[in-house]
């Protein structure tokens, strides 16, 4: 794909590639053709665009100023033993593909599991959890949202390229002495 790309600008002309979602999220070939243009010379940059995060803070009506936000793609989450803050929200990319490194067809329920296992130590079992894909067609179709009980999430009907937001399950504590010092009390 990169060096599709980058043929017609050796050829001298101007290209413009655009991306399903943000160019610089998930697409790899998007930041590897500008990296590999400006090494050879030539001007490249990113220009921003909707992307899934932006999609899901529309669809699902969640503001990350009122509760924080953190977010990792599902297999570095597992494997680099993350560990969530309950008190924000949650954003886990690519939660259908958990563990695959190749070409997947489906889910394995086996490997979103041990997603569910890794959560279940910071949120309690029933704590209901939000599986998510936007619409590629957003005036024409709806998104994919399904809300499911954290533990019965590896029996869910998750989409191979779903996302699943955890919602915070408490409130965060509030240093008392830090908000006097700043006025807020």
């Amino acid at each position: 794909m990169v060096d599709e790309l980058l043929a017609p600008v050796r050829a001298g002309l101007d290209v413009c590639a655009a991306f399903y979602g943000h160019p610089g999220v998930f697409v790899n070939p998007g930041h590897e053709a500008i990296r590999r243009a400006r090494a050879e010379g030539y001007p490249a940059r990113m220009l921003p665009a909707v992307s899934a995060l932006d999609c899901l803070v529309a669809d699902l009506g969640i503001d990350p100023a009122a509760t924080g936000l953190h977010s990792y793609e599902a297999t570095d989450f597992v494997v680099h033993r993350r560990r969530p803050d309950p008190t924000a929200s949650l954003v886990l990319w690519q939660i259908g593909i958990v563990g695959e490194l190749g070409y997947a067809t489906s889910p394995r329920r086996e490997n979103v599991a041990l997603v569910v296992d890794r959560l279940l130590r910071a949120y309690p079992r029933g704590h209901e959890v939000i599986v998510y894909e936007a619409s590629p067609y957003p005036l024409v179709a709806d998104p994919f949202v399904l809300r499911v009980a954290l533990e019965q999430l590896p029996d869910a009907q998750v989409p191979l390229l779903a996302t699943l937001v955890v919602p915070p399950a408490r409130r965060p504590r509030r240093d008392r002495a830090l908000m006097a010092r700043l006025g807020l009390n």
